[in-house]
């Protein structure tokens, strides 16, 4: 089930409501919204409940219960929740551009202190501090009138301006997708995520493309700034951190090959490049 409040999502584009300038959502899934999406309102979001994976522009990342991420405008992204649970998803979103309250309305002296919040929307980012005090806020979004919300929005724009952050993606992505690209890169990533732990060549991805490998290799590259196989190897690395936080009973040869390495040097190697440590310490310093 899902309970929307003004508006449904739709892939790479959210109808605006008439008369409603900020918008706010609920989604309540077995497994969220996995398709890869872009729309031109800033997204705000809470994870009240649930863990996957998250993709936002160029990168691969997790999500868990209590995070917090900023979205920016037509920023592609999409939430996959981890299947095989009975335990229902749930998400709290606020939708809005910078134009939503008039052209210059964020641009008045008074809004100066959030001005750096669209700055780093634009690359997406994950608030890693005053988590408990933007939980508490979203928590009245839902009983708020209209005006109580708006209140409620300014509050928590000032108090993401002043928290700690990362960064999701490596790249501000400007572009927005035709609905013919948009396809493409989602079939191309809905392919990717579901056969990450298989061998996937390039020959093979560009056929899901439907364009020749040469061709492939460049269009994805221009539009991720990364290659194919980073991608997939990143993809590779986060689903092999899901299963160390899982388990320290399963070898880490095992989750080597269980999510798609073949050669075990190439994944210590790997990972080690993208998480600056072992998998081994990574793991120790989960379970002590």
């Amino acid at each position: 089930m899902s309970i929307f409040v003004l508006m449904k999502v739709y892939p790479f584009k959210i109808p605006k409501p008439e008369n409603s300038a900020l918008i706010y959502q609920e989604d309540i899934e077995l497994v969220f919204y996995d398709k890869l999406h872009q729309h031109d309102e800033i997204q705000i979001s809470f994870i009240e409940q649930g863990k996957g994976t998250l993709l936002v522009g160029d990168s691969i990342s997790s999500y868990t219960t209590n995070d917090i991420f900023i979205i920016g405008s037509n920023l592609p992204h999409a939430f996959k929740s981890e299947e095989n649970t009975l335990e229902k998803s749930k998400m709290l979103s606020l939708f809005f551009t910078s134009k939503s309250f008039g052209d210059i309305f964020f641009s008045l002296d008074e809004f100066e202190e959030i001005r750096s919040f669209f700055d780093k929307s634009e690359k997406g980012f994950r608030i890693t501090s005053n988590q408990k005090e933007i939980k508490h806020l979203f928590s009245k979004l839902k009983e708020a009138t209209k005006m109580e919300r708006f209140i409620i929005f300014l509050k928590l724009m000032k108090l993401i301006s002043s928290s700690e952050f990362e960064y999701l993606s490596s790249f501000n992505y400007s572009k927005k997708y035709t609905d013919r690209e948009g396809n493409r890169m989602r079939s191309v990533f809905e392919y990717t995520i579901e056969n990450a732990h298989l061998p996937i060549t390039l020959l093979e991805i560009s056929e899901v493309a439907n364009m020749t490998k040469n061709a492939f290799c460049k269009y994805f590259k221009k539009r991720t700034n990364k290659t194919y196989i980073n991608f997939l190897t990143e993809l590779r690395i986060e689903n092999a951190c899901k299963i160390l936080q899982k388990s320290k009973e399963i070898s880490i040869n095992e989750i080597a090959f269980n999510v798609g390495f073949s050669n075990i040097s190439n994944f210590n190697r790997q990972f080690k490049r993208l998480k600056k440590t072992t998998p081994t310490n990574y793991r120790n310093h989960l379970f002590g």
